[in-house]
């Protein structure tokens, strides 16, 4: 597996030109036939993009050298800037990604034995603000575009050489929508990106394969299910409104009883296709056996494994993670009650990779330039 030859454009030069990275195969059609160009180009232009991983014309060889000038007066096929690269002594790789606006976000590679997972934003910053996740600190800049979320993927692919698309033994297999943001409060562009990633001509990444995490968006679960049908992580992590209320205030406008109503109501749950429950592990905080005795009855009737997540610190945390025999007892209590409960093994810790861990400077950097230009 190689990846294209040619050259990834630089930013102002893309900026000058349509960019058709993230269109919808509807939407690329669309624009070229407004360009006076067929259909069959639009599916050329797809397997290039999706499946090649061509960042210019020039590497699609199987378009003529005069229509390749053409397509590259008037479209792009482009990358956001890779602003800094980072590796973990677990393998595990961050990239910090910049946006032509200036925002940037962070996605993350996970290289497992079985699978190579790659942790995808949807937002710059988040819109929740859950007190023990580092995202949570920064608030929401702006929501992610389709094409802004597709990209993450076809970096990851650039990054670890893996053009074209394999079929198996892939590095890129998995998809978790788990990084920045809240997926669901950006519902349109998440699904819109990945019914692109899904595309059997494409990335083709199975949606048995992408799962999407949320902190409890209940108005939009159901429609999750419906419309992009992939597998649900619930971000739970507390039994009683008392408590979720203050570590995830979200709980305030959707509480416990109707987040679980809408769990058993999720469209093809079944214990094939469970629903994961994240529980991070807080010491002190949610980590007693009566908590895990409440979460087993909680959950009851839902076709459900629970990831226990040993707390991730980042500076200024306002929490510790729970010691390893709190969390040996909770999972054995939930393990006897008939749940798979995995201790999710922390990766990337040393580069602030892991779960929960995340955070870009846009925040502060649009603050700095506001600062800047209010000078006298």
């Amino acid at each position: 597996m190689t990846a294209p030859a040619a050259h990834i454009p630089a930013m102002t030069d893309i900026l000058a030109r349509i960019d058709l990275v993230g269109l919808s195969r509807e939407e690329l059609e669309a624009e070229l036939k407004s360009f006076g160009l067929p259909a069959f180009r639009a599916r050329q232009l797809w397997h290039w993009i999706y499946h090649r991983g061509a960042t210019s014309f020039e590497a699609m060889s199987t378009i003529a050298r005069p229509m390749q000038a053409k397509l590259e007066e008037r479209y792009a096929v482009g990358r956001p800037e890779v602003s800094r690269a980072q590796q973990s002594l677990d393998g595990t790789s961050k990239w910090l990604l910049r946006f032509p606006d200036g925002n940037e976000i962070e996605s993350v590679h996970i290289p497992e034995e079985d699978r190579g997972t790659l942790c995808v934003s949807s937002q710059v910053g988040c819109t929740l603000t859950c007190k023990f996740c580092h995202t949570g600190t920064q608030r929401l800049v702006r929501n992610l575009t389709a094409p802004e979320i597709v990209k993450q993927i076809l970096v990851a692919r650039d990054r670890l050489g893996e053009w074209p698309a394999p079929k198996d033994g892939r590095l890129v297999s998995n998809i978790v929508m788990m990084g920045m943001g809240e997926p669901l409060y950006n519902f349109d562009e998440v699904k819109k990106a990945l019914k692109i990633v899904m595309d059997h001509e494409g990335v083709a990444i199975s949606k048995r394969r992408i799962t999407l995490s949320t902190a409890g968006v209940v108005p939009m679960m159901k429609r999750c299910g419906e419309e992009i049908g992939v597998n649900l992580a619930v971000s739970l992590h507390a039994v009683t409104d008392e408590v979720r209320d203050v570590i995830v205030p979200l709980n305030k406008k959707y509480p416990l009883a109707e987040l679980i109503k809408a769990c058993k109501a999720y469209p093809g749950a079944n214990n094939a296709r469970r629903i994961t429950f994240e529980y991070v592990m807080l010491k002190g905080v949610n980590d007693s056996p009566a908590d895990a005795r409440a979460l087993v009855r909680l959950i009851k009737g839902i076709p459900a494994k629970i990831n226990l997540i040993p707390f991730n610190a980042w500076p200024g945390a306002p929490y510790e993670c729970s010691t390893d025999e709190a969390i040996q007892a909770f999972g054995d209590i939930v393990n006897a009650a008939g749940y798979a409960s995995p201790v999710r093994t922390p990766r990337g810790r040393d580069i602030l990779a892991a779960c929960g861990q995340l955070k870009s400077l846009s925040e502060k950097k649009r603050r700095g330039e506001a600062a800047h230009a209010a000078a006298p």
